[in-house]
């Protein structure tokens, strides 16, 4: 009976010794949730309905309403860098904040574009060049992940590029007239965000032919 007590208080002694690491990785992780970069990644996503809303105003004229998605688009646009900074600032990155920050981009980039597209602004088959390259990409970059490939389509020049061109594109087409009395950002608009078409093509083109070997590896 003395020994049978003894193995329980052993194993009761083992078995909240495996709990404990685990509780206190939920302690440690739970605030990743809710650090100042990730609620400003966050923020890209809440901004999507606030964009749309605004051209259901109907007291604001048109040129108010576009003014006013403009800046909202580009201010949290702005915070993809900030919230990245900050995070490295802060030494609060997270493997949650690197799943959500391409997620928030993606979602307000698609988000505008489908807004363009309701607004006959772009046209309907650059929006979905762009939308489906964003998804057949992730899904792509994630197979590879899961393969222990990731590194394979690790973001390009190209991609960058691309995304470069895109956020430019974006803003002024939103705004649609004459910046500052020089710019007409519907034409200049119109020719960046054909740009970013061509080089969403290009870079989805490089990046299936990183990842080729290993689909036909498997395929085999």
């Amino acid at each position: 009976m003395k020994l049978q007590a003894q193995t329980s208080t052993h194993r009761s002694g083992v078995g909240l010794r495996q709990r404990q690491p685990t509780a206190m990785c939920l302690v440690h992780n739970e605030p990743m949730f809710f650090t100042i970069p990730t609620i400003m990644t966050w923020t890209r996503i809440v901004a999507i309905p606030l964009i749309i809303g605004v051209y259901y105003l109907q007291s604001l004229t048109v040129e108010t309403q576009n003014t006013i998605a403009t800046v909202m688009f580009v201010l949290f646009a702005f915070t993809d860098w900030l919230d990245g900074f900050l995070a490295r600032k802060l030494n609060q990155t997270s493997a949650f904040g690197a799943f959500l920050d391409p997620v928030a981009d993606k979602f307000l980039v698609c988000a505008a574009l489908l807004i363009l597209v309701h607004m006959n602004r772009v046209h309907v088959l650059i929006a979905l060049v762009i939308i489906g390259r964003e998804i057949a990409i992730s899904s792509l970059r994630e197979w590879m992940a899961q393969i222990g490939a990731g590194k394979s389509v690790a973001v390009h020049m190209v991609g960058k590029l691309k995304t470069t061109v895109q956020m430019v594109a974006i803003p002024f087409l939103l705004y649609d007239g004459m910046l500052f009395g020089l710019i007409d950002t519907r034409d200049w608009g119109a020719v960046l965000i054909l740009i970013a078409a061509v080089l969403t093509i290009w870079s989805m083109v490089y990046y299936m032919q990183k990842a080729l070997p290993e689909i036909r590896a498997r395929v085999k």
